[in-house]
């Protein structure tokens, strides 16, 4: 499998589906340039394309942090697999380039923070180590 880093907006544009099929909630309009942005803040997107190479079949978004709890770590926002390439190992595959990402800086640890009816990623992350460490709490603030 050929994992590809986006580097340009018609990489991020490869990538519309999957990044749509895991955020539907994100304006098509206005998807690259929010991106690109978003990129500006040290996030990374890799993605692994369908066999016809005519777009991306799962991607993963992560970027590294620091923070006094945890130390330097690697955070993963997003990973998505497009329902019709699931089983093939490519959310795994992902998961593996990250977790050597982190190795090769030094890195100590990766999070996440998944979706409670997300099963079969739960079941991905358990096989891979990971550990239900926290609770993760918010306030969507109204203005």
């Amino acid at each position: 499998m050929n994992i590809q880093t986006v580097k340009t907006t018609a990489d991020i544009d490869f990538c519309r589906d999957v990044l749509t099929g895991l955020r539907p909630h994100l304006d098509t309009e206005t998807l690259v340039p929010q991106i690109a942005e978003i990129m500006n803040e040290n996030y990374q997107i890799c993605y692994i394309a369908d066999d016809s190479d005519r777009k991306a079949a799962c991607f993963i978004g992560y970027r590294s942090l620091h923070m006094l709890r945890t130390g330097k770590i690697i955070y993963i926002d997003d990973l998505f697999t497009l329902p019709e390439y699931r089983g093939r190992g490519y959310a795994r595959t992902l998961l593996n380039h990250v977790h050597k990402l982190a190795a090769e800086t030094g890195v100590k640890s990766v999070h996440l923070d998944s979706g409670y009816a997300k099963h079969d990623a739960h079941r991905l992350y358990l096989n891979k180590g990971y550990i239900l460490e926290c609770f993760h709490f918010a306030n969507n603030l109204q203005h």
